[in-house]
């Protein structure tokens, strides 16, 4: 395969969905957590090719939320910063 002349945001969040292995139905839940709502349709949009007539761009917004997303569902978000323990 060829590899990506130029990264843009649809091209890593393709990348991110391949490489945790997620489907339309986790990346909504994932968008959910950063409070955006988007359908599955919505979403097809942006792994389509540049040339194809439904093709969307992701912008940052979208792409920022599915990693706040991740962030919120992998991490535990109640631990304190810094990794010191209080006391």
């Amino acid at each position: 395969p060829r590899s990506e002349d130029s990264l843009n945001n649809n091209v890593i969040f393709r990348k991110l969905k391949i490489a945790f292995n997620l489907h339309a139905e986790d990346l909504v839940e994932l968008l959910s957590l950063a409070n955006l709502s988007i359908s599955k349709q919505e979403l097809s949009a942006f792994f389509r090719r540049p040339d194809h007539k439904r093709y969307r761009a992701c912008d940052s917004q979208v792409l920022g939320g599915f990693l706040a997303g991740l962030q919120a569902r992998y991490t535990n978000v109640s631990a304190p910063a810094g990794g010191d323990s209080p006391g």
